[in-house]
């Protein structure tokens, strides 16, 4: 643990505490019932636990509860109902896609496709709207089994879904494009007038919804697929584009650990490496146009 600290946190400034017995997760977070991380507790000057929340609320909520305002106030306690409230949802999702991804995962692992398939469905049949069983299924039908008859019905309503949630979930867009048009993957055996149809569809929509020319982030997980979609479709000059601003992006709307912002490289310099025909790099990361098939290709540091 301290050379890996030494090693991604050089320069860090605060403690660390690791919890090897287990006793944090069961006195506080199995205790408020706290299912996700990161997750911060504050305690206020008279022992008592004034806020559980996510981190990024600190600089809010921290002042307050220093100055004694915060633990008696009504936003604190609409914000400990939310909180309640959302976690008691999140526990009845855990009860239903626990059973569900106990027979997927293995199936998935053993490349038993049918397997899988089938308990993709019957998820679907308790939670329609799962985000990553909705993706697995069409990864199931279009990729893993090729079977276009129940596959593309399937995509179409998909991005049907996608696109009618909008604001709500850009990531759905991008799902469902990288579906058929992630540059890692083989789309040759989808049919092309389809595709393009959905591609350009999706395209549009994720494009408007976070334009290039205004500050936004995750451009940088966001623009791969749709880049692609344009360099496929022959436009080159804006597939490089769209490429340089989520480069850009990557420290949008604060600067990202070094770690973090090496795993968004790799994909965003691989893509300008295949479209330019040319070595692309940043600091020590340098990536070689990719002249194999997409599994086989590394990035080289």
């Amino acid at each position: 643990m301290d050379a890996w600290l030494v090693q991604r946190f050089p320069n860090l400034n605060y403690r660390i505490a690791f919890d090897y017995t287990g006793e944090m997760n069961r006195l506080w977070m199995k205790a408020s019932s706290s299912l996700g991380i990161p997750a911060s507790f504050l305690v206020d000057r008279d022992g008592r636990i004034a806020f559980i929340g996510h981190p990024a609320e600190l600089d809010d909520v921290l002042p307050r509860v220093i100055g004694g305002s915060w633990r008696s106030s009504d936003e604190a306690k609409a914000a400990d109902k939310g909180r309640i409230d959302r976690n008691e949802r999140t526990a009845r999702e855990l009860a239903l896609t626990e059973p569900i991804y106990a027979k997927l995962q293995p199936a998935m692992q053993a490349q038993e496709w049918k397997a899988a398939l089938s308990a993709v469905e019957e998820g679907l049949a308790l939670m329609p709207d799962n985000y990553g069983l909705r993706h697995t299924h069409v990864d199931l039908l279009l990729h893993k089994m090729r079977d276009m008859e129940a596959g593309l019905p399937v995509m179409r309503h998909l991005v049907g879904d996608a696109i009618d949630k909008k604001f709500e979930a850009v990531s759905w867009m991008v799902m469902a494009l990288k579906q058929l048009f992630d540059p890692s993957t083989n789309n040759s055996h989808l049919p092309p007038a389809e595709r393009f149809a959905m591609g350009k569809e999706l395209s549009e929509q994720i494009l408007a919804l976070s334009p290039p020319e205004k500050d936004g982030p995750l451009k940088f997980v966001w623009y791969v697929p749709v880049a692609e979609y344009h360099y496929e479709c022959g436009n080159k000059v804006r597939a490089i584009e769209l490429i340089e601003v989520a480069l850009k992006s990557l420290d949008l709307p604060e600067p990202m650990p070094d770690h973090i912002k090496h795993y968004y490289l790799t994909p965003l310099l691989q893509a300008l490496a295949n479209y330019t025909g040319e070595n692309a790099s940043y600091a020590d990361l340098c990536v070689v146009p990719q002249t194999k098939a997409p599994e086989t290709q590394t990035a080289a540091a």
